[in-house]
């Protein structure tokens, strides 16, 4: 089995800042993950990504949130993309102006 594209999809945020998603499932888990997906979910500002969930060869389930790199635990998908979005929604209620 190749690598299976889950969901592919970038979401404008406001005028500036947009979420980049890409979910694929594999056929065996990615050096230091336990699971069967390998996973990026980032928005991004200007030209920045000011977070990111990830799982990167050799670096286990993690996010980073700003320049700190911190372990994530995870569960399954739907609760990647629940702590993904809360994690959004409170950055940018932080960073983006109402």
């Amino acid at each position: 089995m190749k690598a299976k594209l889950l969901l592919q999809k970038r979401l404008a945020l406001t005028e500036t800042c947009f979420a980049d998603i890409k979910i694929w499932q594999v056929p065996k888990p990615v050096r230091g993950s336990l699971h069967d997906i390998k996973y990026s979910l980032a928005p991004v500002s200007g030209e920045t990504c000011v977070l990111r969930y990830d799982n990167e060869a050799g670096k286990r389930d993690h996010k980073h949130l700003g320049r700190d790199e911190v372990a994530y635990a995870f569960v399954n998908l739907e609760r990647l993309q629940d702590d993904f979005w809360k994690d959004v929604e409170l950055w940018m209620k932080d960073n983006i102006p109402s």
